[in-house]
């Protein structure tokens, strides 16, 4: 079993850094999975909702994962 630590939940928020992790990885796999099935993602641009297609759009690099801290 793999050893992690906790931290607290405010904590978390307040910092905000593996949120904005598992966002931008949650979209690097839509994207993917768009690309894959040839199908428009659907966004939301400024006031309307727009289709775009999946080859127009870049795939964010990953960054890498920063340690946990206890």
């Amino acid at each position: 079993m793999i050893e992690r630590s906790v931290r607290d939940v405010g904590t978390i928020i307040r910092e905000g850094t593996a949120i904005d992790r598992a966002i931008e990885a949650a979209r690097r796999r839509v994207v993917r999975r768009h690309q894959q099935l040839g199908i428009p993602l659907v966004i939301w641009d400024g006031s309307r909702v727009v289709e775009v297609l999946p080859e127009t759009v870049a795939v964010p690099e990953e960054q890498p994962a920063s340690p946990l801290r206890p």
